[in-house]
């Protein structure tokens, strides 16, 4: 059987479906909800003449339904996020990868030109000095 908050939660599509199924029942029949779910099948069965098991039936597929969306949305989820991190992970393998094939082109410069580098080092060193001691200035 179907409960209260599954019944407010979906209430907007099962008044259309309930009026349809039921064209007894008026807009002010099924505007009268007020959360009482047996309150509401006593009012279809009053109006309609419908079998309590026939309404049973009616308002359990809104449950069944939205179990199963519940589910597809889940399984939805869940296969974007592997996929995402399948994604991340192949990234930052890639990056892991670039970073150390710039590290080995570092090195092999270093050891084949010691003295350019150096004087790059010492050039860095300085621009740096100098950007730092400004900003200390400034503050």
């Amino acid at each position: 059987m179907i409960n209260q908050q599954t019944l407010q939660g979906n209430w907007q599509e099962i008044q259309g479906k309930l009026r349809s199924k039921w064209g007894t029942l008026s807009e002010d029949d099924v505007k009268e909800f007020d959360g009482n779910v047996e309150q509401l099948m006593g009012k279809i069965q009053k109006k309609t003449g419908a079998a309590r098991e026939s309404i049973d039936q009616f308002f359990d597929q809104f449950t069944e339904n939205g179990a199963s969306a519940m589910s597809r949305a889940g399984e939805t989820v869940q296969a974007y996020a592997h996929q995402a991190s399948e994604a991340v992970q192949e990234r930052s393998h890639q990056a892991a990868a670039s970073v150390r094939e710039g590290y080995a082109d570092v090195e092999d410069m270093v050891r084949t030109r010691p003295g350019e580098s150096l004087a790059v080092c010492f050039g860095a060193g300085c621009i740096t000095g100098v950007v730092i001691g400004l900003l200390l200035r400034r503050n």
